[in-house]
């Protein structure tokens, strides 16, 4: 399957997620602060970049992140509320490339690109049983 066939570029999505406790890195690691994590951050941006094609992937296909390049700004407290997005930059035959960024209001905690890979479940979960 060829992702050009029914990806295009300028395809987005955008999620809102308000700050748990168990997001932050105090949760995490004791005595750091109970500020959103950068892990946790990444993983909105890859499920927002998700959401940007979801509807768009075939029955039995699903994509897999496979590259992360990101920065993180600027903290975010517990109950801060986060604004995610993610756009299609460049589509390649099993790769899609996206634009992530995650703001707090106006201000910008982080940014970045990030890839995932196109996926038959089916033959996937075949390779990972062998």
């Amino acid at each position: 399957m060829d992702a050009r066939e029914f990806i295009t570029i300028g395809m987005s999505a955008e999620r809102t997620l308000v700050v748990p406790a168990e997001r932050t890195v105090g949760h995490f690691v004791p005595g750091m602060p109970f500020v959103y994590a950068t892990p946790m951050m990444i993983l909105e941006m890859e499920m927002t970049s998700g959401d940007a094609i979801r509807a768009a992937l075939q029955p039995g296909w699903v994509t897999v992140g496979t590259e992360v390049d990101i920065r993180h700004l600027a903290a975010a407290l517990v109950g801060a509320t986060v604004r995610t997005t993610a756009k299609v930059i460049a589509v390649e035959r099993r790769v899609i490339r996206f634009e992530v960024e995650a703001f707090e209001g106006t201000r910008k905690l982080g940014e970045g690109r990030h890839a995932r890979g196109l996926v038959n479940v089916e033959l996937f979960n075949k390779r990972l049983s062998k």
